[in-house]
C-alpha cells in the first residue's frame, strides 16, 4: 500500500479539514493508519516534506541555476558560503569541471540583485568561474516519481490557462503560514487557519485560487529520491540547434521520468541549452531513458551530469527577513 500511498500524495495532497481521512477512503482503510504509514516514511527520510509548492518567479522573485567551478580543496569552504544564502534551495556537486550546481532565487526588494549576489558568492567561495542559467523557456516542472511502476512511459503536459490575481495582504500571510512542512496529525491545517483568524472554507479557497493564477504549482508530498530507491538522477544537459531548441523540449518534457525540462542561454564555454532532470532506480535503467530521449529529439551533443553529493534540497522560505540580512552582511 505505500507505493500508492506515495503516489496520492505526491500527485494530488488533499486540500481538506482532514485530508489523511480523504487518502484512507481512497486506499480503503482507515485514518489512524494512514497517519501512521507517513508517519513511518518521514522517520524513515523517504517523504521530505508534505506542503505547498510554490512558483518563485511569480512571488516577484528572481532565481536562476546557476554552476561554480571550484578547486576540491575548496569545496567545503564553498558548500558553506553558499548555502548560507537563504534563497538557495538545491546545492548538489555534479560530475563536470562545473562541479557546483545550486539554485538561486533574490528576493523582490534586494538591492544587489541575481548578478551581483551571484558575484559576492563567487568570490567568498574562491570559485574558479561560474556560470549564471537563468530559465528561458519551461517546458515541465513535476517530481512525480514512479513508485508504483504504473506510470506510463510518456505523458501529456498540460498548458493550464492561470488565472491573474493581484497578491493581497491576506493572500501573502496565507503563503507564509502555510509554506511549511505539515504536522502528521488528523488536522494538520488547524493551526494555521486558526492563526489566520479565518475558516476552512476560506484557506482552502485561497490556496486553490493561488493554485488556479500559477502561484502555488500544487500542494505535495516530496520524496527523497535515494530512500524511495531512485538512486541514479542525472542532470542531462543538451546542445540544441536554437531554431528547433522550443520544440525539442517539448518532446523531451512528455517523457514521465523526466521531471525538470528547461530551456537555458548558452555560453562560449557551455554549449548545452536543453535541462532535462532524469530519474531511474539504477543507472542502467537511466542511461537507457537517457538513450530514449536522445532517439526522439534532434542534438549535436548530450551530457549526463550525476549528482555525487547532495549539499541542500530544502524549500525557500518566502517573505523572510533572512533575505534582508544576508545583503547586509555580505555586501559593502
Amino acid at each position: 500500500m505505500n507505493s500508492e500511498l506515495l503516489s496520492i500524495i505526491q500527485k494530488n495532497f488533499p486540500l481538506s479539514p482532514r485530508p489523511f481521512a480523504t487518502i484512507a477512503k481512497e486506499l480503503g482503510t482507515d485514518e489512524e493508519s494512514i497517519i501512521q504509514q507517513i508517519k513511518e516514511e518521514k522517520s524513515n527520510n523517504i517523504i521530505r516534506q508534505i506542503s505547498p509548492i510554490f512558483d518563485t518567479k511569480r512571488l516577484g522573485y528572481s532565481s536562476s541555476l546557476v554552476s561554480f567551478k571550484v578547486k576540491r580543496e575548496d569545496i567545503d569552504r564553498a558548500v558553506e558560503v553558499i548555502n548560507s544564502h537563504p534563497g538557495v534551495s538545491h546545492n548538489y556537486e555534479r560530475e563536470h569541471t562545473f562541479n557546483i550546481w545550486f539554485t538561486l532565487a533574490i528576493a523582490p526588494d534586494s538591492k544587489l540583485g541575481l548578478d551581483e549576489t551571484v558575484e559576492i558568492l563567487a568570490s567568498k567561495s574562491h570559485a574558479v568561474d561560474f556560470i549564471i542559467l537563468p530559465t528561458l523557456k519551461l517546458f515541465k516542472i513535476a517530481v512525480k516519481l514512479n513508485t508504483t511502476g504504473k506510470y506510463a512511459k510518456k505523458e501529456k503536459i498540460a498548458k493550464p490557462k492561470r488565472k491573474n490575481i493581484e497578491l493581497t495582504p491576506l493572500h501573502r500571510r496565507v503563503i507564509t503560514l502555510a509554506q511549511y512542512d505539515i504536522p502528521i496529525v488528523a488536522e494538520p491545517f488547524k493551526e494555521v487557519v486558526s492563526q489566520l483568524g479565518i475558516s476552512y472554507d476560506e484557506f482552502f479557497e485561497i490556496l486553490n485560487e493561488l493554485k488556479d493564477a500559477g502561484i502555488m504549482r500544487r500542494f505535495a508530498g516530496i520524496l527523497n529520491h535515494r530512500k524511495a530507491g531512485f538512486n541514479a538522477n542525472a542532470m542531462v544537459v543538451w546542445d540544441i540547434d536554437e531554431n528547433r531548441a522550443e520544440e525539442m523540449g517539448e518532446r523531451a518534457s512528455q517523457f514521465s521520468a523526466v521531471s525538470h525540462c528547461y530551456l537555458r542561454p548558452k555560453y562560449p564555454k557551455w554549449p548545452y541549452n536543453l535541462f532535462t532532470m532524469v530519474h531511474g532506480k539504477t543507472a542502467e535503467e537511466t542511461n537507457e531513458i537517457i538513450q530514449e530521449i536522445a532517439s526522439e529529439i534532434e542534438h549535436f551533443s548530450r551530457r549526463p551530469l550525476y549528482s555525487t553529493r547532495e549539499f541542500k534540497k530544502v524549500r525557500i522560505n518566502y517573505f523572510s527577513h533572512k533575505f534582508q540580512e544576508w545583503e547586509e552582511s555580505n555586501s559593502g
